[in-house]
């Protein structure tokens, strides 16, 4: 009965009673395959509950393909289960290795996407707290066929083998897995491929909804996409009369353009035909224009008031909220969205109805089919248990293609692996951790893959020559050959004659960082001892990370006028339907803080996110070749995607609310102590400070925030025998960093909050990293470096080859942040160097390999 309480529906459905039983009452790997919209989430705390009864020092890690079904699963799990856990027993990846791992070994259940948990379970060997996960649940297993199949399949792969290595070894109790999809029609293999019995298998036929759907087809015969989606207008209204009885209504369109005007189309048809709105009958007009006027779009204000409401990727986050919570309380009935946000979208209704099934892909600069995983998500929007007896899915589409759509939507999917044209990247990872170690090794890897199973069953599409086993292990070698091929041409490993395999630093960074094995080397063939900022800032924007940013239709023109007025010309090979091009633009306009539409918006959110892992990549291979600038230029270019600034702006603008005005008037301050730092504005007098900033209240509590953030770090540094250092030898250097606060004022959680960077132009959280380099800035030689990430106080170790003539130097040391401007140290190390006994010979050899 406590576990009751967790639900807060009366009765469990028919899938869910049926797989009750599997889930609840064994510990066997388990499928559940059943259209969108059944429940299967509940099906999966079944197994959770199971294991906190059964196993209460167990680990649950929940895996998601995207992001956008992480979080909600994450706000709901934190809710229910966070009441009778405890605190921070319920958490959710960073995708930042340091927190993540804390979170791992603290946390009882776990969600992550399936990019976070592939980074770090790669080292599941050294990191125990992999191992000791005891119940593993894959959400959404159709998307193996999508584009985040490869890393779900090397993912659920890998945990396959910890959990086979845990039988072997008599563990006790072995790793469980519990797999969540959409209806498929090739669910045994993939059950057997996962563990699962026969027994433990519930597929159940698309046909079989919780609530029956009623699935309408409507085809369109214009060979013109514009046209085709005009004449979808009308009929879309009508659906939306016919269907819908006075019950909310979501309609899915291609673009946040088309969102907006289906939203004034349905007003004016509405308004003419019926000449009454779509809101509730007992909301009062006067309540209505009240909100409206609340919301930031005007387009939004204008249909809301007819009970109409769109939601599109670039929105405000309150305006999101907003419209989403007028819905759900019944106050607009029709909700008007891009099909992009359909797994962002939390909301259900009566009547779905998909306004076309393609949208304009700007980098293949033609019209692309949705993935057939969001148009089955869009059509299981159609179902409100317990509400209604049954949900209503209109679909409009391009005549020839309703066949094939009808098929797909009435029948299990079949999926195929595409991890053979993705298998670089999880190699070079594997070789890393020494789970590759030779030629044979990759191809046992591949044995415990989906695709190795699909093979045999349909060749023609892998492209065998047969099914026998001679025709297999012949296909199988040549796809290791070429691939590791492939990585040892860009010196990411390498290979003897025998056929061992072993990783190069290259290859290490990557698997590291997380990055693809192209990008590393584009930055390692790119770098030079002289690359300054800008040369940074455009080897960052050609990482092939940002080859998937969309360039929808119409956006080369707003492209071409941003780059008119960059800080930084564009390189003269630029192309504005390039992906990398864009990422360029965004960075620049994001160091200048430019205004950008919602959508570039919400790129640029993406770039500046992916931008600090690869930025620390950087930093690392310029450090492997000794170079001093161009590593420090590449950690100021650190310190500017956060705080989104150029380095050469005023340090008092990264504070929030700082305008150019307040700066100029704190630059003209003539008190005893000129205001050049962040700590210049904590000293001063309240009614001095009021004066300069003349802010309001709560716009002075995010600065107060912000200055008390701010890291005031104390640096003590010494060499070891400082008096014996000889020529070409070892020099030990300790270095303690100790960041300036009043314990006795703090409590727990301002202490857990120490080194979490105030950042308000950065998306997401992001914890403080420091560099510590020794380096000679003469000879522009980077000798030592070490990142670390300060919570209070911290020691390190730093060592380097002393240089090889004797004499006297004056190194330096610096200690640069990676998220604040105007806060980095540098001091002069002397350093005597006495002459060194050993061969000549020998010296210049050390050093060369030393370098």
């Amino acid at each position: 009965p406590a576990l009751a309480k967790l639900f807060t529906f009366k009765a469990f459905n028919p899938i869910q009673t049926q797989t009750f039983h599997e889930l609840f009452k064994t510990d066997r790997n388990c499928i559940v395959c059943a259209p969108s919209g059944s429940g299967k989430t509940t099906c999966a705390e079944f197994a959770i509950l199971r294991m906190l009864v059964k196993n209460p020092n167990g680990k649950v890690v929940y895996v998601a393909p995207k992001d956008e079904i992480a979080q909600p699963i994450y706000d709901s799990w934190k809710a229910r289960f966070g009441s009778i856990l405890g605190s921070g027993k319920v958490v959710k990846m960073t995708g930042e290795t340091a927190p993540d791992l804390r979170f791992l070994t603290d946390g009882k259940i776990i969600v992550s996407t399936v990019d976070q948990w592939d980074a770090l379970s790669r080292r599941w060997r050294q990191r125990k707290a992999v191992q000791a996960v005891s119940l593993f649940i894959v959400d959404e297993l159709h998307f193996l066929g999508g584009d985040v199949g490869p890393t779900l399949e090397v993912v659920i792969s890998r945990m396959r083998f910890i959990s086979g290595q845990q039988q072997q070894r008599g563990a006790s109790d072995s790793m469980r897995i519990v797999g969540l999809s959409a209806s498929l029609a090739n669910a045994r293999e993939v059950g057997e491929w996962m563990g699962v019995s026969n027994k433990s298998l519930f597929n159940f036929s698309p046909k079989v909804r919780p609530t029956p759907l009623e699935i309408y087809f409507q085809s369109f015969d214009q060979s013109n996409y514009s046209a085709r989606l005009m004449a979808m207008a009308k009929p879309a209204y009508n659906a939306v009369i016919r269907h819908s009885t006075g019950k909310p209504v979501i309609i899915f369109v291609p673009s946040r353009r088309q969102a907006q005007l289906t939203a004034i189309d349905l007003m004016t048809y509405h308004e003419s035909q019926e000449g009454g709105t779509f809101l509730s009958k007992n909301v009062q007009p006067d309540e209505i224009e009240q909100v409206a006027s609340e919301l930031r779009e005007p387009a939004l204000q204008q249909v809301v008031a007819s009970g109409i409401g769109f939601l599109h990727g670039g929105m405000t986050e309150s305006d999101w909220e907003r419209i989403t919570e007028l819905y759900q309380d019944g106050i607009i009935r029709v909700l008007v969205c891009p099909a992009d946000v359909c797994w962002k979208l939390k909301t259900f209704a009566h009547l779905v109805v998909i306004m076309g099934t393609e949208a304009y892909d700007g980098r293949e600069r033609r019209y692309a089919d949705y993935p057939i995983a969001d148009v089955l998500h869009m059509m299981g929007k159609a179902s409100r248990q317990a509400i209604d007896q049954n949900g209503k899915c209109v679909l409009f589409c391009h005549a020839p293609k309703k066949e094939h759509l009808k098929k797909l939507l009435y029948e299990p999917l079949p999926i195929e692996s595409h991890l053979n044209y993705y298998l670089h990247d999880h190699f070079n990872s594997e070789i890393v951790t020494k789970t590759i170690g030779s030629m044979q090794d990759a191809v046992d890897y591949i044995t415990w893959t989906f695709l190795y199973r699909r093979f045999a069953k349909n060749p023609n599409y892998y492209g065998l020559q047969g099914t026998s086993n001679v025709h297999l292990s012949e296909h199988l070698s040549e796809m290791v050959e070429t691939v590791l091929g492939d990585l040892e041409e860009s010196k990411c490993c390498e290979m003897s004659e025998e056929g061992e395999v072993s990783p190069l630093n290259l290859g290490m960074i990557a698997a590291y960082y997380y990055i693809q094995y192209r990008t590393i080397e584009i930055i390692a063939s790119s770098v030079t001892a002289k690359t300054k900022i800008r040369g940074v800032m455009e080897i960052l924007s050609a990482a092939y990370e940002f080859g998937s940013l969309p360039v929808r239709y119409g956006e080369e023109k707003a492209l071409k006028i941003l780059a008119r007025t960059l800080t930084h010309k564009l390189p003269e090979t630029s192309e504005f339907h390039d992906s990398n091009t864009k990422a360029l633009i965004l960075l620049q306009n994001h160091f200048s803080r430019k205004s950008l539409s919602a959508d570039l918006r919400s790129d640029q959110k993406r770039v500046v996110k992916e931008s600090v892992s690869l930025i620390q990549a950087i930093v690392d291979v310029i450090s492997s070749n000794g170079w001093l600038k161009p590593a420090l230029a590449a950690m100021e270019l650190s310190q500017m995607v956060v705080q989104g600034l150029w380095n050469k702006d005023h340090v008092l603008k990264q504070i929030p609310h700082f305008t150019d005005e307040i700066v100029r008037r704190c630059d003209a301050y003539e008190g005893e102590e000129a205001i050049e730092s962040v700590f210049d504005i904590l000293t001063l007098d309240d009614d001095v400070r009021n004066d300069l900033l003349r802010l309001p209240d709560d716009k002075m509590a995010d600065v107060a925030v912000f200055c008390n953030n701010y890291p005031n770090i104390d640096v003590t540094f010494e060499v070891e025998d400082p008096d014996d250092v000889t020529a070409g030898d070892p020099v030990q250097f300790t270095v303690q960093l100790e960041r300036e606060i009043d314990e006795d004022e703090m409590d727990e959680e301002a202490l857990s909050q120490l080194g979490v960077v105030s950042a308000p132009l950065f998306p997401g959280e992001k914890r403080e990293g420091w560099w510590v380099v020794v380096g000679d800035t003469k000879t522009n030689s980077l000798l030592s470096l070490k990142r670390v990430n300060l919570v209070q106080k911290q020691k390190i170790k730093l060592e380097f080859i002393a240089p090889e003539e004797a004499g006297d130097y004056n190194l330096t040391l610096f200690c640069m942040s990676d998220s604040y401007l105007g806060c980095d140290q540098e001091y002069s190390v002397p350093l005597s160097v006495a002459v060194g006994e050993s061969d000549d010979e020998d010296d210049s050899d050390s050093d060369e390999s030393e370098e």
